[in-house]
């Protein structure tokens, strides 16, 4: 599994001053020519999320508190899941509603909003009206709030039944999500990289690629015994394992 450019320089990044010739050795060696790593560092320092001194392999990157703070977000997922598969963050019954209001002119930022609350994963039962089952005011823009209208439910009936887990299949149906695991799944079986740098990379990689489109319910609402779950827990295993191998030169050490 080669990793995506913004998976290599952010996986350094996150650690504080980063030397960019790093960077880009350890993402030749994943398999990563320098072109696209560098295009990936100019769209982050665009985007407000690093500062980059120097040129080359000579300069340095450094987050940003945005670059931080958006990095802290994301990661919000990997907490829940890896809490989630510890038996640390058990549901507490509470259906989260979420209802995009937004006056017609507008339609451009409600049609962003909704895509935003589909990507965190809410899913739609009504015109304009999405539920979770997860609070998911932490992952959604600061700006985006005051479009929104909140509300909790400890019943809920949606297409004329209110079992938790029969609306849990309707709405986050569970084989594709467990197909999203596939390629971390072959990705723990096969044999390590033998740079253990690289090795993280593609861990980070494959559990970013298994977590997009994940809507991490809780294990309640799952049939049985949950293969992501499982694969989770084998992947937390293996980058410990590889974050005691390499101690300070390890990836996302905050």
């Amino acid at each position: 599994m080669i990793p995506s450019p913004r998976t290599v320089v952010e996986a350094f990044c996150s650690a504080g001053r980063t030397p960019l010739g790093v960077v880009y050795d350890t993402a030749n060696a994943a398999g990563l020519p320098d072109q696209p790593v560098r295009l990936a560092i100019r769209r982050l320092v665009a985007a407000g999320d690093v500062v980059q001194d120097g040129r080359g392999r000579a300069g340095t990157l450094t987050l940003t508190a945005a670059g931080r703070a958006r990095l802290g977000r994301d990661r919000l997922a990997v907490d829940l899941a890896l809490a989630q598969d510890a038996g640390l963050a058990p549901w507490d019954r509470t259906w989260r509603l979420l209802a995009v209001s937004v006056e017609e002119p507008a339609r451009a930022v409600r049609d962003t909003l909704r895509r935003r609350l589909i990507a965190v994963g809410a899913a739609p039962v009504s015109t304009g009206l999405y539920v979770s089952p997860h609070d998911l005011a932490g992952l959604v823009e600061a700006t985006d709030h005051r479009h929104l209208v909140l509300a909790t439910a400890t019943a809920l009936r949606v297409h004329g039944h209110d079992d938790p887990r029969r609306i849990a299949e309707d709405l986050w149906p569970a084989r594709p999500v467990d197909e999203r695991y596939d390629a971390l799944a072959d990705l723990l079986d096969a044999p390590a990289h033998p740079d253990p740098l690289v090795q993280q990379l593609r861990l980070a990689e494959g559990l970013e690629r298994a977590l997009r489109e994940d809507p991490l319910l809780p294990p309640e609402l799952r049939p049985g015994r949950w293969r992501p779950a499982d694969l989770r827990r084998r992947w937390a295993a293996a980058w410990a394992a590889l974050a005691g191998e390499l101690g300070e030169r390890g990836l996302h050490r905050d």
